[in-house]
């Protein structure tokens, strides 16, 4: 099983739907979202999707500490999208 990552920073809730989408895989798929999700509808569905498939969501609010914990899922991982 591969170990994939989609970061999330520009388009959040396409990052979102993509980390679903590759669920279908059957791969190990986590999210590392830079900065706060919106509230908005679309993000709101893909989150819910997410946590009832238990694909781990890490929202990283302190921008100090975004270099060490991107790099962390980045070791951790095989294949990385970044969106």
């Amino acid at each position: 099983m591969k170990r994939i990552l989609v970061i999330a920073k520009n388009n959040p809730a396409e990052a979102l739907r993509v980390a679903a989408g590759l669920t279908l895989l059957h791969e190990g798929v986590r999210v590392a979202a830079i900065g706060e999700l919106p509230d908005d509808p679309a993000v709101a569905e893909q989150r819910e999707l997410l946590d009832f498939i238990d694909v781990p969501v890490d929202v990283i609010t302190d921008p100090a500490a975004v270099p060490a914990r991107l790099a962390d899922a980045l070791l951790q991982s095989e294949v990385v999208y970044a969106l």
